[in-house]
């Protein structure tokens, strides 16, 4: 473990070192993570352990995090907390993908390195749910009926024939 942690990791290089990193990054590293959260401080915590399975470079590890999130319901704040299990293996083609076991996701490398705060930013953006809501927002409480909806009252179009032809 080291104390600094990197800004970029070559994910090939660290598996064949067996390296792993623990750490807490900042939300403030995370661009696209940041505009769906209602309250922007804060970090994640992260241990993330680079290794082989046979010629499979993978990064395993956990991310937790307490994130807080606007309720798409009543518009309030609801805290989302995280805890991910990361099980990844670095391709280099959608191809490569295609042929991974059912125990890994993808992490695609376009370049030699990659970013150590976008891979605890992809997995925290895969925890979030489409429609973040409270357990208790869109429903109704015990012992009411949910009202009926109205239909709207429609005019008949061909009313307006019928007073033409008295």
């Amino acid at each position: 473990m080291v104390e600094h942690l990197p800004e970029f990791v070559d994910p090939l290089m660290l598996a064949d070192k067996r390296r792993h990193f623990n750490g807490v990054l900042p939300l403030s590293k995370m661009p696209r993570l940041l505009e769906m959260l209602l309250v922007k401080e804060g970090g994640v915590k992260f241990g993330l352990k680079f290794g082989k399975e046979g010629k499979i470079a993978s990064v395993t590890g956990t991310i937790d995090a307490e994130l807080v999130l606007q309720c798409q319901c009543c518009l309030g704040p609801i805290a989302w907390p995280v805890h991910s299990r990361v099980s990844l293996a670095v391709v280099a083609s959608l191809d490569e993908a295609d042929l991974l076991p059912e125990n890994y996701e993808p992490l695609l490398l376009e370049g030699e390195t990659i970013a150590l705060a976008d891979i605890v930013q992809d997995e925290l953006l895969l925890a979030i749910p489409c429609v973040p809501q409270h357990d208790h927002c869109g429903t109704v409480p015990q012992g009411k009926k949910a009202p009926e909806p109205k239909a709207p009252e429609r005019t008949n179009p061909f009313a307006v024939l019928s007073e033409l032809k008295k």
